[in-house]
């Protein structure tokens, strides 16, 4: 069995268990060369070899501020003893320290009031794992896991190979021989080739797989339902990510106190966006809502700017704009929604909605059934179920499950209904308006197998490949 001038090198060095970097530097050659003839090696049954991973955390720039500032719910919690009001919190405490705080029975809230309900010396358990984390040492698992669910570590895995003698060694016939994988010019013109062994070419040697292009599955999904849409004679609908109060609550008949409007659940952001250019679009909804909810509306609630929490709003926008002449429309929008709230395997901060709307008088809550039946089916559903509902904006409203067979079991996968006529009399003076909004990324985990939502965005370029075109 002959072996190669690099296999040689290496079995020279080579007289205990030692990592490959190691066996490189002994004998001169580059780690990668190493790593590739050991394999080689053993094949041959010249060395075992094995694979050890060792997994570090590290502070990201947010839980380095967090060691020296305290965290958002530790500062909640001391704003609480001293009996502080909800208004002199800071954002970052209202968003994520008063969620945490009140989720671990620190704080109590009552008249806009902070309470504490826990000790004054409370033992923060989760900076002290941070501080271990900055010192190198290590914390249970189930602190990482919450550490790294808030961005607060980053793990790193770093993976190192041992090469080891083989216990037996495998007899040589040709240990000493002259082999070269390589005929050069010198060797050609000396005559010095015809005194060597030629390696042979391994034709069937390992090799990187050549990848062509492929689209995240997000967007295969987006083509298909804009393709299925379209056939069933739906028009697009677009609008900002950004909206304002208007469009995105009050002109969906969402009174101005209604918890959906609250920091916990809307991403709010700095400054205003203007109203309406239209005095009397904004006096119906202002009647509207003083009649049925009671209460003062005023234009500056509704002029707040937010991050869309559901595709609605464009819906909204739409009827305003495009649906007053009398004709029928259908329209359909797939966009991005956001929702202030804890990621987990099932939910997202950010994600996906399919909406539709379908304008016309002579429309019945059998037609809406209909729409959504044709659209799961196209969509690779057989079996579908409507169940009834509630929604703010609906009426009547049902939820849309379709029956995941490999799971023997039914899940929910969107809301419908009919805009009451508070929401589409004021906006376009029609009725009835059929309207759904269904969720984009559920059903992509059904027609993939897969039971964690945060896999999508993880930039995995690996399990992107391995995704088969649907």
């Amino acid at each position: 069995m002959m072996l190669h001038q690099v296999e040689q090198k290496i079995l020279s060095v080579l007289s205990e268990r030692m990592p490959a970097s190691e066996v490189a530097q002994k004998a001169g050659l580059p780690i990668s060369s190493v790593l590739s003839f050991a394999q080689s090696l053993k094949e041959k049954s010249y060395v075992t070899l094995e694979s050890e991973e060792q997994k570090s955390l590290s502070l990201t720039p947010e839980g380095k501020r967090y060691i020296s500032e305290g965290l958002p719910e530790e500062r909640v919690h001391l704003a609480a003893i001293s009996g502080a009001p909800i208004s002199h919190l800071s954002p970052e405490e209202k968003s994520i320290g008063l969620v945490w705080a009140r989720k671990n029975g620190w704080v109590g809230i009552g008249g806009g009031m902070l309470k504490s309900e826990m000790p004054a010396e409370q033992n923060y358990s989760l900076r002290a794992a941070l501080g271990k984390v900055e010192r190198g040492e290590s914390i249970a698992e189930e602190e990482s896991q919450l550490l790294m669910k808030r961005k607060l570590v980053q793990q790193s895995v770093s993976k190192t190979t041992y090469l080891s003698p083989a216990a037996v060694q495998p007899m040589d016939e040709a240990a000493g021989s002259n082999e070269t994988n390589a005929i050069t010019r010198e060797l050609l013109l000396s005559g010095k080739w015809r005194a060597l062994s030629l390696r042979p070419y391994d034709v069937s040697s390992p090799a990187e797989i050549p990848y062509a292009a492929k689209r995240h599955m997000i967007s295969r999904l987006q083509a298909r339902i804009r393709r299925i849409f379209s056939d069933m004679g739906f028009e697009v609908m677009n609008g900002p990510e950004i909206q304002g109060s208007f469009w995105n609550f009050d002109a969906l008949f969402q009174p101005q106190d209604h918890p959906a409007r609250d920091l916990a659940d809307t991403f709010y952001m700095e400054g205003a966006s203007p109203l309406p250019d239209d005095a009397e679009l904004i006096s119906k909804i202002k009647k509207v809502h003083e009649r049925s909810w009671g209460g003062q509306w005023t234009e500056e609630n509704a002029s707040r700017a937010v991050l869309r929490t559901h595709t609605t709003a464009v819906s909204a926008r739409y009827l305003y704009e495009k649906c007053k002449d009398g004709a029928p429309k259908k329209y359909f929008s797939i966009g991005k929604v956001y929702r202030n709230e804890a990621t987990d395997y099932k939910h997202l901060a950010e994600f996906f909605q399919v909406e539709g709307i379908v304008v016309w008088e002579g429309a019945t809550f059998r037609d809406l059934l209909g729409c959504l039946k044709e659209f799961y089916s196209r969509l690779g559903f057989e079996k579908i179920r409507f169940q009834p509902s509630y929604f703010p904006y609906t009426e009547p409203s049902l939820e849309i499950s379709v029956y995941f067979e490999e799971k023997k079991q039914w899940l929910e996968l969107g809301g419908a209904g009919i805009f009451r006529p508070e929401v589409s009399i004021p906006l376009c003076d029609r009725y009835p308006v059929l309207a759904w909004g269904l969720s984009l990324e559920r059903p992509l985990m059904l027609l993939n197998d897969m039971d964690d939502i945060r896999t999508f965005y993880r930039n995995n370029l690996g399990w992107i490949r391995k995704q088969k075109l649907k």
